[in-house]
């Protein structure tokens, strides 16, 4: 048992190390509208400050940092993300019903893709560019010994980590629709949604149904989203990528 323990322990240590685990929240869904703002990037000053509860997403065991700037990307304000051998995001604390905002939709752009990038292996756990969505403690929708591990992190940490989060990933070779769970903890799946190099240097547009995503790869309703961030690392492959993030929102059901 104490062996188990410790093992659910590490994997909710995955999650506070990748930064979802939820602080003081926005409660952006106060504002009762068909669209919400996460991450207004474009709206934002060039080399400004980040815009409202966005904030830098750093890991202790990793020293070498990703560097994010606001930049005028042609008609447009969005974040750079510079990679070299390094890791770490930005990320913001929200509280969203995805039942009733469902549809998360972002843009972004990547420069290059990862020669050595693989979902399945922790050694290719490197993405050019992501999104996590996290979604909040539950203890509804663990087991006994569940609650146990969580209580247990929550002494560690001093908050409860998240029930599980999604990454969606520009992948090197994995084809798009690829859903698995990341080769650290099961708590974390990812799902592939660009792969490879044929969209590079090329604004693009994502959406995805964030509530159906969950259902699909935790096999149950999904609790509040407690978080999103982006990160462009290269930290495990030792090399390098650049990308660009525009703005994000999350929407009712059309």
């Amino acid at each position: 048992m104490a062996l188990r323990t410790s093992i659910l322990i590490s994997s909710l240590a995955f999650l506070v190390a990748a930064g979802m685990i939820p602080g003081e929240p926005n409660f952006l869904q106060a504002e009762s509208t068909e669209a919400l703002e996460i991450g207004a990037f474009s709206a934002a000053t060039p080399d400004g400050s980040w815009p409202n509860g966005w904030k830098p997403l750093t890991f202790p065991k990793i020293s070498q940092h990703t560097t994010y700037r606001l930049v005028k990307d042609g008609d447009r304000v969005a974040v750079k993300a510079d990679s070299r051998a390094s890791s770490s995001g930005l990320t913001k604390e929200i509280l969203i019903d995805p039942k009733e905002y469902p549809i998360i939709q972002w843009q972004w752009k990547v420069s290059n893709i990862l020669k050595a990038g693989d979902v399945a292996k922790k050694e290719g756990d490197d993405y050019p560019a992501r999104l996590y969505v996290s979604f909040q403690y539950d203890s509804q929708k663990v087991g006994l010994f569940g609650k146990a591990k969580y209580e247990a992190a929550r002494l560690i940490y001093g908050r409860y980590p998240p029930l599980g989060a999604i990454n969606y990933i520009w992948e090197s070779r994995a084809p798009v629709g690829t859903a698995v769970p990341n080769p650290y903890t099961d708590q974390v799946h990812m799902i592939v949604v660009e792969s490879g190099s044929n969209k590079l240097n090329t604004w693009v547009t994502e959406e995805r149904n964030v509530y159906e995503d969950y259902k699909r790869v935790f096999g149950q309703e999904p609790p509040m989203i407690s978080g999103v961030a982006i990160m462009t690392d290269t930290d495990n492959t030792g090399e390098s990528a650049e990308a660009y993030y525009g703005d994000i929102v999350v929407k009712k059901r059309t």
